[in-house]
């Protein structure tokens, strides 16, 4: 399953975040390092579902489908915060790190409001920090940390690619592979980067040049605004043009668990919930600051749209699903649409072929369109929400 990171300095709504993305209860606190061992658990992608435009009622194996919405599983990991000098092993910092290492991307709880300072403390009543110090810090941490992994033996390692005639891209993939970076990722990395195709003559400053430009590449991060309904609209501005997107993670929890309990009608990502049951004063006042602050104001708590814009525009994923019978849509069981997997953008039949199974790949004979019914090879290149039979020895 692929794995998504939470990250973040502390005290800024992370794990808050995550429970109400994975409806978890891991634990929160107003101070540093709350989390120690990283949480891990399953939050869920939206994408249209097919069911709806052929009038059935499919059969998730994995996930759920409501009112024709997929809800695709991912990975969810919240990691214990970072602070400055992390790269040093300040804090967590090293595990911090380390636990990110398999994420496909990276979602930022950023503390929008300036509340806190840059250790994650609450700051004064008469003072505030600038939230974007957070961005460029966690940024700049995440690549000291790669160029820390690179430096330990460069100079035995990179005269040896030259000695041995091993391209550069090849031995930094198998430097970094534990880090889930591939070596196409990699010569763009040196490409955007303008280096030398001779390892040897790199120094710290063009291994810290590469190392910022992978971590955009393999590591791309979003920015969750979070603390939004806290923030003057100016400093959320401040973040247009960017993956950013206001966030109340506080906000999410508390309708969560309210649907929950049945107190509401409400669907993660929805802009607005409908009161199903009467409630004392309290939960009425809650619910209401979040109706005008929160949905009347950004239009959805976002964290539900964090999670769809780091799947679906970040990482650049479609949604495909395999069937074994194309009139049906279904499995040999006979479970519709049993299965939706997320592969990036211009993948071919093929590529769905090896995500499925490997001797799906090996023995592939032909593959069919469910929508047209028409043949189609190993290479023809797959849309979202394609739905597609393949046929094998």
């Amino acid at each position: 399953m692929m794995q998504i990171g939470i990250v973040g300095k502390p005290n800024v709504g992370k794990t808050t975040f995550f429970n109400a993305a994975a409806c978890a209860d891991a634990e929160m606190a107003n101070y540093p390092f709350t989390t120690i061992d990283a949480n891990r658990g399953v939050m869920y992608a939206r994408t249209k579902c097919p069911c709806r435009e052929h009038g059935l009622q499919c059969h998730p194996n994995a996930g759920k489908c409501i009112d024709g919405i997929r809800y695709v599983p991912i990975e969810a990991i919240d990691v214990a915060g970072l602070v400055p000098k992390a790269h040093e092993g300040r804090g967590l910092g090293n595990k911090f790190l380390d636990d990110l290492r398999q994420a496909s991307c990276l979602i930022h709880i950023v503390d929008v409001s300036g509340s806190t300072d840059e250790e994650g403390r609450p700051c004064g009543k008469d003072s505030s920090h600038d939230p974007a110090e957070d961005v460029k810090f966690l940024e700049e941490e995440i690549d000291f940390w790669i160029q820390g992994l690179l430096k330990k033996d460069w100079q035995r390692v990179s005269m040896r690619c030259k000695l041995e005639g091993v391209k550069i891209e090849k031995m930094l993939a198998d430097k970094l592979t534990g880090l889930g970076i591939k070596e196409h990722q990699i010569k763009t990395a040196i490409r955007r980067a303008g280096l030398s195709s001779e390892a040897v003559q790199w120094n710290d400053e063009d291994l810290l040049a590469f190392s910022t430009h992978v971590r955009q590449v393999a590591k791309p991060i979003l920015l969750a605004l979070n603390k939004a309904d806290k923030a003057d609209t100016e400093l959320i501005n401040r973040f247009q043009g960017e993956y950013a997107i206001p966030t109340s993670a506080m906000s999410e929890l508390a309708l969560v668990k309210a649907a929950e309990h049945g107190m509401i009608d409400y669907k993660p990502g929805d802009d607005s919930f409908t009161v199903l049951k009467e409630m004392d004063d309290k939960q009425k006042k809650g619910l209401e600051y979040i109706r005008t602050h929160v949905l009347e104001r950004f239009g959805s708590t976002g964290v539900q749209q964090c999670i769809d814009r780091a799947v679906f525009d970040l990482l650049n994923l479609i949604a495909v699903y395999p069937v074994e019978d194309e009139h049906k849509l279904c499995d040999k069981k006979g479970n519709v649409l049993p299965d939706v997997f997320l592969l990036p953008k211009g993948s071919t039949v093929i590529d769905l072929a090896e995500k499925v199974h490997s001797d799906l790949a090996e023995g592939f004979i032909r593959a069919v369109d469910a929508r047209t019914k028409k043949i189609i090879g190993h290479d023809h290149e797959l849309t979202n929400g394609d739905i597609i039979h393949i046929i094998a020895k």
